[in-house]
């Protein structure tokens, strides 16, 4: 991998790829829905408050690496942006799966992936999980890598790569990894949040497409 990713352009890359999945009929996403998907509370760890000159420069960068850019799209007044990992990775769903859960979550066990991914793709069972992890370290550069097993803990943790290899100091972690760990217990309420953002961000988008129209007739 000859680039890095920053910790902004990681949360980019990650919530386009997640609403790709998630949401495909409100995707791609216009500036103000990718700035709600990246805010959102919920499936995001650590939660972040990004502006939207950050995201700008964020999907700036991103389109240098070939990961992201606006969508060529006459129909729509709004410029929209895509992910483009798939057309440089080829990943399968459940790689895309993993890595999306790696990208907005941290570092996360095989069961963590397992329970966080199932909007996106439904593995059967762990061992699933742990091929497509599998098959992201044995990439050429790797995209994912395994840390040494925490004092106390039954699981080893994955990371991804896109930021660079993640120093490991071999002490327990802070309250940040007892967050991370936590399994989520309000999945129907994160879904209605999810739904409204994206409710938010397109009526954004028609307040955006409304002013434009009215500039015609003044």
């Amino acid at each position: 991998m000859d680039f890095l990713l920053t910790d902004f352009e990681v949360r980019v890359l990650g919530s386009l790829v997640e609403k790709d999945a998630t949401t495909p009929d409100y995707y791609p996403l216009s500036l103000n829905a990718l700035i709600n998907a990246c805010n959102q509370k919920s499936n995001r760890d650590p939660f972040m408050e990004l502006r939207e000159d950050e995201v700008r420069q964020a999907l700036s960068s991103l389109q240098e690496k070939r990961l992201a850019g606006p969508v060529n799209n006459s129909d729509s007044r709004v410029t929209k942006y895509e992910h483009r990992m798939q057309e440089v990775y080829n990943f399968s769903r459940g790689e895309n799966a993993i890595l999306c859960v790696l990208l907005l979550r941290g570092a996360q066990t095989p069961g963590e992936l397992r329970g966080r991914a199932e909007r996106i793709h439904r593995f059967e069972d762990l061992d699933e999980v742990q091929f497509a992890l599998q098959r992201l370290i044995q990439r050429e550069p790797p995209l994912a890598r395994v840390l040494p097993r925490q004092p106390g803990t039954k699981e080893a943790r994955y990371v991804h790569l896109f930021s660079g290899d993640v120093e490991v100091s071999g002490q327990p972690e802070s309250s940040n990894a007892t967050r991370a760990t936590r399994v989520d217990s309000s999945e129907k309420v994160e879904r209605l949040e999810e739904m409204v953002r994206v409710l938010q961000g397109e009526v954004e988008e028609l307040k955006q497409q409304f002013a434009s129209f009215r500039k015609q007739f003044e």
